[in-house]
């Protein structure tokens, strides 16, 4: 272990955060509980709805996403398939990231800002079918667009055009990104899953449908044909790390039973209270595993 002044050096963390649309109502619920504990971190990073609900967390702004998908969840501009025959977004692209979050309930860009914690976000290239990544910094449209572009559901949603890349969900490629995370020197990470621990993928039964919209990215089709396996591997490799005491993994206790489109405030504050309750159950020991 490298020294400093006699003392091991400490291991930057990170808290990292997968995607699963409103299943993320359960990161909601966890990232509310470390805000309100003062737990923080020297980076974070989210796939899909890791990132766009996730982004709250820089921006410090505790209750925010569980609070306006409650409250706009069964507006047909927010989500809704009028808005997907309208404008090709399941999730309207202009409601979601610009009228809610700058008039309805205003994001909080000068804290997402100033914050130094460093967000990153994944997103996969329908060129190449492989992972980008971006490093936040104000809040601004650029980021946005990576928010959009890595919730962007394959046949759901537009392709997002952003610094050179046309992209869409992050979590085709790199469902949970704790190898990017290891590669910029992030060791001592928190890991938020949004399904119960046993859990494994199989190949999606729309895989012709998949291949027929996606026709001219042949690259991403391919990559939707195998994520199954990615992710498996993923899980089997987080796992290990756990069992190694490498990395911290906060999941729920069992399947959540929530839509990926649910719009039922019930249902969101059901599964934003169970995530809520596994973190708080397990302070102290993310306290220590931070070295707090």
């Amino acid at each position: 272990m490298a020294e400093k002044e006699g003392k091991p050096e400490r291991k930057r963390t990170a808290l990292i955060m997968e995607g699963g649309a409103m299943r993320g109502m359960f990161t909601c619920g966890v990232i509310d509980v470390l805000m309100e504990n003062h737990i923080n971190f020297d980076g974070a990073a989210g796939i899909s709805a890791g990132a766009a609900f996730g982004c709250n967390f820089k921006s410090r702004q505790i209750g925010r996403p569980i609070r306006y998908n409650k409250t706009f969840g069964k507006d047909p501009r927010y989500a809704s398939l009028r808005s997907l025959l309208k404008t090709g977004d399941y999730f309207g692209a202009k409601f979601c990231y610009e009228t809610l979050p700058f008039e309805l309930d205003v994001w909080d860009t000068k804290t997402f800002a100033e914050n130094p914690l460093l967000f990153y976000i994944g997103a996969t290239d329908v060129d190449t079918g492989e992972p980008r990544y971006h490093l936040c910094s104000d809040g601004g449209k650029t980021d946005l667009l990576w928010m959009q572009a890595s919730a962007s559901m394959p046949l759901l949603s537009n392709i997002v055009e952003v610094d050179g890349y046309r992209l869409l969900d992050g979590g085709i490629s790199d469902a949970v990104p704790y190898g990017y995370m290891e590669s910029l020197g992030f060791r001592r990470n928190v890991i938020v899953l949004t399904q119960p621990k046993g859990f494994t993928k199989k190949k999606s039964r729309a895989q012709v449908l998949i291949d027929i919209g996606l026709r001219k990215y042949p690259k991403i089709a391919e990559a939707m044909e195998h994520r199954h396996e990615m992710y498996n591997r993923q899980m089997k490799e987080i796992g290990e790390r756990e069992q190694r005491g490498e990395s911290l993994v906060i999941r729920p206790p069992q399947d959540l039973g929530i839509g990926r489109t649910e719009k039922d405030p019930e249902e969101l504050e059901r599964v934003y209270q169970i995530g809520r309750s596994e973190t708080e159950k397990r302070l102290m020991e993310i306290r220590e595993f931070l070295g707090e």
